[in-house]
C-alpha cells in the first residue's frame, strides 16, 4: 500500500495509510502514515468504539494538511481503551479438563461447541450481528467438519464449487468467531488477550487447531499448508 501511495501521488492524488507495524513503514517509506499502536486487524481501534475510531481518522486525514515531503510518519498518541483487562468478564462456559490425542479433542470440540450454542445465541441476539457465515456452513457443520479431520479423516468438501483445503479455512473462521462472539457476554467489555488466552490456551478448539495446523504442515499437499498458516496467530504458535 505505500508503494501505491506513491504511484497515487505521482499522478496528483494525495494519499495517507494508517501503519501497524512501524518499521515497515519505516521500510517503505509512505508518502504520509499514521503508526497506531493497535493489534493486526484494528487499523482505527478496537470494535464498538465509535468515538476513538473517529479520533482515529481524523488523524489520519490531518496529515493531508502536512506540507509534502519525501515521507511521513507520525504516531497515534493513545493505546487501544480495550486492552485493559475487564475484571467483571468471565468464559461463557466452565473449562473442562484438556483433552488428550486427535481423537479425544474431536470429541471435546463438539461438546464445547454444543456447549457455547445458547451463549453465542445470547450474544447474538444482544448485538444484532455476527460475522459467522464465511463458510456458508451452520456452527454445527462446520464442527464436524473439523472433527472428522481430526478423526484422521480427508472429507469432501461439505461446500459445492469450493475446495476442500479454502472450506477447512473458512470452517475454521467460523468457528473462531463462533466461541468469541459466545464470549462476548452482555456488559462486559473483555479486551483481546482475555479473548484469545481463553480461546488459545483453554479451550478445546484451540488445542484443535494447534493439532491440526501441526498435521496439515506435516503433510505433502501444498494447499493444505498454505491454509494451515492462517488457523492459529502466529503469535499464538508455540515456540519451536
Amino acid at each position: 500500500m505505500s508503494a501505491l501511495g506513491h504511484y497515487l501521488e505521482e499522478e496528483g492524488i494525495s494519499t495517507v495509510a494508517i501503519a501497524l507495524i512501524r518499521k515497515q513503514a519505516e521500510h517503505t517509506r509512505p508518502p504520509r502514515a499514521l503508526w497506531v499502536p493497535f493489534e493486526l486487524g484494528r487499523p482505527i481501534g478496537p470494535p464498538s468504539e465509535a468515538a476513538f475510531q473517529t479520533r482515529v481518522i481524523l488523524a489520519a486525514l490531518g496529515l493531508l494538511e502536512a506540507p509534502k515531503q519525501a515521507s511521513l510518519i507520525v504516531d497515534f498518541p493513545d493505546d487501544d481503551p480495550r486492552e485493559a483487562l475487564d475484571p467483571k468478564w468471565r468464559p461463557p462456559i466452565a473449562s473442562a479438563a484438556a483433552p488428550e490425542g486427535p481423537a479425544e479433542i474431536a470429541e471435546a470440540v463438539e461438546a464445547e461447541l454444543r456447549a457455547l450454542a445458547a451463549a453465542y445465541a445470547a450474544s447474538c441476539t444482544a448485538r444484532e450481528r455476527s460475522t459467522v457465515g464465511v463458510s456458508g456452513l451452520p456452527p454445527v457443520a462446520c464442527g464436524e467438519y473439523l472433527a472428522a479431520w481430526l478423526r484422521g479423516k480427508r472429507p469432501a468438501s461439505p461446500v459445492a464449487d469450493m475446495s476442500l483445503a479454502l472450506a477447512l479455512r473458512f470452517a475454521i473462521d467460523d468457528l473462531k468467531a463462533f466461541a468469541l462472539e459466545a464470549a462476548l457476554r452482555a456488559g462486559t467489555k473483555p479486551s483481546s488477550k482475555q479473548l484469545g488466552d481463553w480461546l488459545w490456551n483453554v479451550t478445546a478448539l484451540g488445542a484443535a487447531l494447534q493439532v491440526l495446523r501441526q498435521n496439515c504442515l506435516a503433510g505433502d499437499d501444498e494447499r493444505l499448508k498454505a491454509v494451515a498458516a492462517f488457523f492459529v496467530p502466529a503469535l499464538r504458535v508455540p515456540a519451536g
